[in-house]
């Protein structure tokens, strides 16, 4: 029973990082920011995206495709125009990761302010005083 629960586990860490992996390379591309972004405001064509950020309706496709491939935008096809509109996914997994690697380094911070504001405070009272 351990071991299936340990395989669970593992499975999950895998898929888990996969996951934010597949995001975090989505997000780490600016026009892909900007479709998504373009997107928040209305649903658009691949033609409209490629015209509006000024490539080619190839390399638009491929930054559909990485954005579709993260579940960050879904695309359907009618005709001979592919629509694309934002995907299911709304960052919560993501958010959370950021928000704890936050908290770590802000205490990390935090500490480290300590030491130093102690260190002054240390270094005020050893240095000897000078006689008059």
């Amino acid at each position: 029973m351990q071991i299936a629960y340990a395989h669970f586990t593992v499975n999950h860490m895998v898929h888990y990082q996969t996951r934010l992996d597949t995001t975090f390379a989505a997000l780490s591309d600016v026009t892909r920011r900007g479709v998504l972004e373009q997107l928040g405001d209305s649903d658009a064509s691949v033609t409209d995206l490629a015209q509006r950020f000024r490539m080619t309706l190839t390399g638009m496709k491929k930054h559909v495709s990485v954005l579709e491939q993260a579940g960050l935008v879904t695309t359907e096809k009618v005709g001979r125009v592919r629509t694309c509109k934002l995907g299911p996914r709304r960052l919560e997994e993501e958010a959370a990761w950021i928000e704890r690697h936050h908290q770590l380094w802000s205490a990390r911070f935090d500490a480290l302010d300590e030491l130093v504001e102690h260190l002054k405070r240390r270094e005020k009272t050893d240095v000897p005083r000078k006689r008059r």
